[in-house]
């Protein structure tokens, strides 16, 4: 069975960086969509709001980056507006979202040229499977814990753009936690009247590593799972 059915623009893209020729990743474009997606960066965190259909979407598009190691998932949405409240000490910075698999090497510093560089791309329709992503208690979390374990995320940016890169595992046994939301939201919202949102929390790297990642991004990244808000 199928989560539903989402649109996505493939375009063809090729990037030369320091004399090498990454090879030629399919680029998945997520078209807009009527649930609710808003990314910032707090410059302490990352902050991800997404309503139910919002919360579907991610779902769909994180089992497309597991199943496609070769291409980026591309999630076009720092022009939409997150909801009110929230904490930052500064002014946040909106973000779009790639997702791609680790062993693609895509280098984040190449992307703002390639994005100039996108047309349009051919519209498509994609589905996918509904236990492609575990559901939350089907995943063995404490061995996330492991110092042997590898198949963490890693976050890097560029061009206001958050790259979440890694395994196909990563991306199915992380996902549970989107699953979680997207099963125990609607149910949580009446609990959390003053934030107004329930939220997960991915990070990049070993929980035994360091709290940004190597390229100063920061290393948590907490999605809310929220009532649809003006837009």
């Amino acid at each position: 069975m199928a989560t539903g059915l989402f649109a996505v623009a493939l375009v063809l893209a090729t990037v030369i960086t320091a004399g090498r020729r990454i090879p030629r990743p399919l680029m998945l474009r997520a078209e807009p969509g009527p649930g609710r997606l808003a990314l910032r960066d707090d410059h302490y965190w990352l902050s991800m709001y997404a309503d139910g259909v919002g919360t579907a979407q991610l779902i769909a598009l994180w089992s497309l980056a597991a199943s496609s190691a070769h291409s980026l998932v591309y999630l076009p949405i720092r022009a939409n507006r997150a909801p009110g409240g929230g904490e930052s000490e500064s002014e946040p910075v909106m973000l779009d979202l790639v997702l791609a698999h680790h062993s693609l090497q895509f280098p984040a510093s190449s992307w703002k040229g390639v994005r100039a560089r996108l047309g349009r791309g051919a519209p498509h329709t994609a589905s996918t499977p509904d236990d492609d992503i575990p559901g939350y208690a089907d995943i063995d979390h404490a061995r996330h814990w492991y110092r042997e374990y590898r198949d963490h995320f890693d976050f890097d940016s560029a061009a206001h753009t958050l790259f979440t890169k890694g395994s196909a595992r990563a991306f199915r046994e992380y996902g549970a936690e989107l699953r979680l939301l997207a099963d125990d939201g609607p149910a949580q919202l009446q609990y959390v009247s003053e934030t107004g949102y329930f939220d997960v929390e991915l990070d990049h790297g070993s929980p035994h590593g360091r709290s940004r990642s190597p390229w100063n991004v920061p290393g948590s990244l907490y999605i809310h799972y929220c009532a649809p808000w003006p837009v």
